[in-house]
């Protein structure tokens, strides 16, 4: 069993000033969509600098919305937060990756693959805190003071902070993806979420190509193209997805 790596708590003697306690957040971004990659990030706040960013407005990336104005705004407190934190690292997961893992029904698996990688690379922090509470609840065994919570990122600072970070970073890589085909598609919109718009500019690609773009998530149901190009899906179990 690895070693455990948050402090024990210290006591505060009387007339002493608290002790600053630091704490790692853990989130991801791009689990759900049918293009592109999945983020997943790690920060380390103490609790001088998360109650900073909070006065600068930091909360959970999805609260800013979409488009550029709420892309300029996370890349803003993206960069407060890597000036002001012990700890930023993230982790990019190719969509050939995320196929093969929820192909086996291990998607959750990964992420708490990810998420040890993240930790074991953080300095010694006093909490650690992950956005998932029964995905990531398996590892309050391997680490003291683990934390895992649902919307966690809407109540701690760090974890809205892992949120932003691994968010401008998914963001940032779609947009690699529009550049790609826009200019034979035009505006691709959507983020690469089985929405409206992303089931638009997807179909066009397979009407004038007969297939998906590379980036598509082939383990992910497709059917706005079936009559095109069938099912693309591997015959294996789906149940992970959203477990």
């Amino acid at each position: 069993m690895a070693k455990p790596r948050a402090r024990a708590k210290s006591a505060v003697l009387p007339g002493t000033a608290p002790a600053i306690r630091i704490t790692l957040g853990i989130d991801e971004a791009g689990r759900g969509p049918a293009v592109g990659p999945m983020v997943i990030a790690a920060v380390a706040l103490d609790s001088r600098s998360a109650a900073a960013l909070t006065r600068a407005g930091l909360c959970d990336s999805k609260t800013y919305g979409a488009g550029d104005d709420a892309h300029a705004t996370r890349c803003g407190l993206a960069r407060q937060i890597r000036a002001r934190a012990r700890f930023v690292s993230l982790i990019e997961v190719e969509h050939t990756e995320i196929d093969q893992r929820v192909a086996r029904n291990e998607l959750n698996v990964l992420e708490r693959e990810l998420a040890i990688r993240l930790i074991d690379q953080a300095p010694t922090v006093d909490r650690i805190i992950a956005d998932g509470k029964h995905m990531f609840a398996a590892l309050a065994r391997r680490y003291l003071h683990f934390e895992s919570h649902d919307r966690a990122e809407e109540r701690h600072a760090s974890v809205a902070a892992a949120s932003v970070i691994a968010k401008v970073a998914r963001d940032e890589r779609f947009a690699q993806i529009r550049a790609r085909y826009e200019p034979e598609l035009g505006p691709i919109t959507g983020g690469g979420y089985a929405n409206a718009a992303t089931r638009r500019w997807l179909r066009l690609h397979v009407e004038r190509h007969g297939r998906l773009p590379d980036e598509t998530r082939l383990t992910w149901p497709h059917p706005y193209v079936a009559d095109l190009i069938g099912d693309v899906r591997p015959a294996a179990p789906q149940t992970d997805l959203f477990g």
